[in-house]
């Protein structure tokens, strides 16, 4: 088992490691207190081909495997998570499922402006009535003629105030159950009926914008169906399945960041006449650390592996979610104890990271939903 990076991957992670640690977190004060990511940080991340990771090189894309995918995934995580949530939420789920489902003029039609970032993409399956639940989803898509007319709420919708496609999962025959939804892909800006509304207050994950979603009689044309009508509900788990090893390469890569803080911190903060480093306890917080972090690595890569294989990754997905994100937790805790009093302060990237990360053990599958999905194939 070869365990090493592929040279352009190492390449285009490096490259990418240096973007957020040399031109997104100096500008990440100005992120926190704007909400807003600056609009040249996202010139550059469209530079760079950020948008277009998930999407072939015939559409614009840079066409990357889930290998590669979440090998940037890390190195991005490594700067504002913030920042790094924008362009997930697109290149990952928001991305994924027109890449799978769609047909070739739905493709030539989004993707190229996608991959270029003009089009900012979102999934909008969450409702007031269904987070874990995805079963239970209200939003109603009822065909006539040659459109549907969508009606419902779908909330805490990530990229939606800037989106410009949606992929919306809506339930097409209720007498069905979870085969009768489907997907659409949904241009909320300037379609009549399609309302966003206003900005979620976060506690953390500035600048990574959410929020409602209305359908109020909003018609879209029947050629935005994506995929067979009634497939919405079995693709949208194989879309967040796909999506939860990018989140565990997300925080393995924002590990290595508080380590890396830690260390410097460790070396430099003296107590009793010497470097904290030099203390037994401050060096079995950075050991724990670093076991984490090379857990959740060898995780995301044998998952990412398993998908660029074609393999069934419903359970190991989970597994490495679930690890990675509560691992994660752990660090930034130890990280915020390494630093002290300098941890709990605003002007520090631990105070950030210790905000920021709390939200990855909640979307895409709470960890409890993991452990369910982890047990039942266990028991299977």
């Amino acid at each position: 088992m070869n365990f090493t990076l592929p040279e352009d991957l190492r390449d285009m992670q490096a490259t990418v490691r240096d973007f957020m640690l040399g031109v997104v977190e100096p500008r990440a004060r100005e992120i926190e207190d704007t909400n807003q990511v600056p609009p040249e940080l996202m010139r550059g991340a469209a530079e760079l081909g950020l948008f277009g990771l998930s999407i072939p090189e015939e559409y614009g894309g840079v066409g990357l495997g889930a290998l590669g995918r979440c090998a940037v995934y890390e190195a991005m995580g490594q700067g504002h998570m913030g920042f790094g949530g924008v362009i997930s939420a697109h290149a990952s789920i928001g991305t994924s499922g027109l890449v799978k489902l769609g047909n070739e003029e739905q493709k030539q039609h989004f993707l190229p402006r996608m991959a270029s970032g003009e089009c900012i993409a979102g999934f909008a399956i969450t409702e007031p009535s269904s987070g874990s639940d995805a079963a239970n989803i209200r939003t109603k898509a009822e065909r006539r003629g040659d459109v549907y007319v969508l009606n419902g709420t779908k909330h805490y919708i990530s990229n939606a105030p800037i989106a410009g496609l949606l992929t919306v999962i809506a339930v097409t025959d209720p007498s069905r159950g979870t085969r009768g939804m489907s997907a659409f892909l949904v241009e909320p800006q300037g379609t009549p009926g399609v309302t966003i509304g206003k900005i979620d207050e976060k506690m953390g994950q500035k600048g990574a914008l959410s929020a409602e979603v209305m359908f109020e009689d909003a018609e879209i044309p029947a050629a935005n169906l994506l995929g067979p009508e009634h497939l919405g509900y079995r693709e949208a788990l194989g879309i967040l399945t796909n999506g939860r090893v990018g989140i565990a390469a997300r925080s393995t890569g924002a590990m290595q960041r508080l380590l890396d803080l830690s260390v410097a911190h460790a070396k430099t903060r003296e107590q009793f006449g010497q470097p904290i480093a030099e203390f037994q306890a401050v060096q079995f917080m950075l050991a724990e650390m670093e076991v984490a972090i090379q857990t959740s690595r060898l995780l995301w890569q044998k998952v990412a592996w398993m998908v660029d294989e074609g393999q069934d990754v419903r359970r190991m997905a989970s597994v490495a979610k679930l690890h990675a994100t509560e691992m994660l937790s752990q660090v930034a805790d130890k990280a915020v104890q390494v630093a002290g009093g300098m941890g709990y302060m605003k002007d520090s990237p631990v105070e950030r990271y210790y905000r920021d990360q709390r939200l990855l053990r909640i979307y895409e599958g709470t960890s409890e939903i993991q452990k369910l999905i982890i047990a039942r194939d266990v028991l299977a």
